[in-house]
């Protein structure tokens, strides 16, 4: 049976779990006390042996055996080892309870779409949900000793209910070397589309969904199957007990009470019991028996699940929810909030103290901003500020055409910080307006290099090209159709800008 203990730590108090100590089912000193035992015994055992048999000369080499064991136990890493090992067992434990599988949005799936008041249509509805039923109670007694002691033999499961005689017959007919607990989930789709045939379901998203929720109902179960069969490897069990083992077979010869070497030097305190060594034993052993004792949690330990429970609750809300449940609704009227814009429960004595506690509306809701009127004012961004280009926006230029970039930007607008916008014509306004020039001079960009910079300020615009140079009419008139879709920004600087108002003059 399943230990449950919340409702004792419910609330934090002061020595919450120090009650929880004093408790003995499916307790650690249930599950370590005999080992625990036989610990003790053999310390004893070899202290007497030390004390009272040996003579002085083998005191002494048994001495340096004893120093060299307890140098041995910090080789193995103990809390590496089972930590490892527990965290994966227990991930393992509660991924397993997650695939039990349930029928409960599978019975709400039948109540609603597979409709007919008579007799048919409740017999259609309940075998149904029996055949889920039936699936899980099959692959449980596949996986669970609890289960299958209490349904050892088909007979059984046919006595209980879950499966009629007939149905038997052609269960056992079907031969496979394998488990059979799909055959109720085939039963199912089939009678389901049998019923869409007849007109009990309605639709074929309906019968969408009841066949989806049974698919997902099998995949639970094939997971606890697989859980079962897969196991977590032999060998790593293997090297987690050994290394227990090993680590207090060597505590038990070097954590003895021991006569020093020389005859001056100082020995430990002889407390008698080893109160650390018997902490520790019961720490690290105490860790592997919970991961022995979780690592199938499908057997009867104290902490193991509750599957007969299971059964007996699945098979009980499913047939209710399906039979009787089936269109016996409530009559639906106005709720009590009707005519009050905000609901608001009653509150009993006991928790009328939580009515004065505040809403929770945001970590910065109570935040003070500054006093200053003049720094929560509004500002906006005036046209003429100059904006500086950011590398990002630089990779977007290049990538777009590897004749556009930045520094070709800056060329003709450093000197008007001001945007240039398209004329209506398709090109881009003269910097000197007095000038006439060529739409397709004004609208190539030069190519980026330190030899193109200083020859395009001393030559004068070709009559059908750019500056410095000619380019084909096709070529001028994509990277006009590209500049009319780029509008850039660029500071203006008197030194650069001098400079650069060179190369627009003729």
């Amino acid at each position: 049976m399943t230990i449950s203990y919340p409702l004792k730590v419910a609330n934090s108090r002061f020595g919450g779990f120090s009650k929880l100590l004093f408790r003995w089912k499916g307790s650690i000193y249930k599950l370590l006390y005999k080992e625990f035992i036989v610990f003790m015994v053999l310390y004893a055992m070899l202290s007497l042996v030390y004390w009272w048999l040996l003579t002085e000369e083998q005191k002494r080499l048994y001495t340096k055996v004893a120093q060299s064991c307890n140098r041995s136990t910090d080789l193995i890493p103990m809390s590496f080892v089972l930590g490892f090992y527990v965290t994966l067992i227990v991930n393992r434990w509660w991924a397993q309870y997650t695939s039990i599988p349930l029928p409960d949005q599978l019975m709400c799936v039948i109540s609603s779409n597979v409709h007919g008041k008579d007799e048919k249509g409740r017999i259609l509805r309940r075998t149904l949900i029996r055949y889920a039923n039936l699936s899980s109670v099959l692959i449980l007694r596949s996986v669970s000793t609890r289960v299958l002691k209490r349904f050892p033999t088909m007979d059984h499961v046919v006595e209980a209910g879950f499966m009629t005689q007939d149905e038997r017959k052609k269960y056992e007919s079907l031969h496979s070397d394998f488990n059979k607990y799909w055959i109720p989930c085939v039963w199912f789709t089939n009678l389901a589309a049998q019923a869409r045939w007849d007109g009990c379901i309605r639709d074929d998203v309906a019968l969408r969904l009841l066949m989806d929720e049974p698919n997902l109902y099998r995949a639970k179960c094939s997971m606890l199957f697989h859980y079962d069969w897969i196991s977590i490897p032999l060998v790593y069990t293997q090297v987690v007990t050994i290394a227990v083992y090993s680590f207090f077979t060597f505590c038990l010869i070097g954590r003895q009470f021991l006569e020093p070497l020389e005859p001056g030097q100082e020995g430990d305190l002889d407390m008698y019991i080893p109160l650390p060594t018997l902490l520790q034993f019961f720490f690290y052993a105490g860790w592997l028996k919970v991961a022995e004792q979780i690592i199938n949690p499908f057997g009867e330990d104290d902490d193991d699940f509750e599957t007969n429970k299971l059964i007996d609750r699945n098979l009980q809300v499913s047939l209710l929810s399906v039979d009787d449940m089936y269109q016996n609704l409530p009559p639906a009227v106005k709720d009590k909030y009707w005519k009050e814009s905000t609901a608001q429960p009653p509150y009993t004595t006991a928790t009328a103290a939580e009515t004065l506690k505040p809403s929770f509306l945001g970590s910065t809701f109570d935040m003070r901003m500054c006093e200053d009127a003049e720094q929560s004012q509004l500002v906006e961004t005036s046209p003429g500020v100059p904006h500086i280009q950011t590398p990002l926006l630089s990779r977007f230029f290049t990538a777009a055409s590897p004749a556009i970039s930045i520094k070709n930007f800056s060329r003709g607008s450093r000197g008007h910080p001001h945007l240039r916008h398209p004329r209506v014509d398709g090109g881009f306004p003269s910097p000197h307006p007095n000038r006439s020039e060529d739409p397709e001079s004004v609208a190539c960009i030069e190519e980026e290099g330190a030899g193109d910079e200083e020859s395009g300020a001393s030559k004068p615009p070709m009559p059908g090209g750019c500056l410095g140079g000619t380019r084909p009419p096709e070529a001028s008139e994509m990277q006009r159709k590209e500049l009319l879709l780029i509008q850039v920004k660029a500071p203006s600087s008197n030194s650069i800008g001098a400079d650069r108002l060179e190369a627009w003059e003729p």
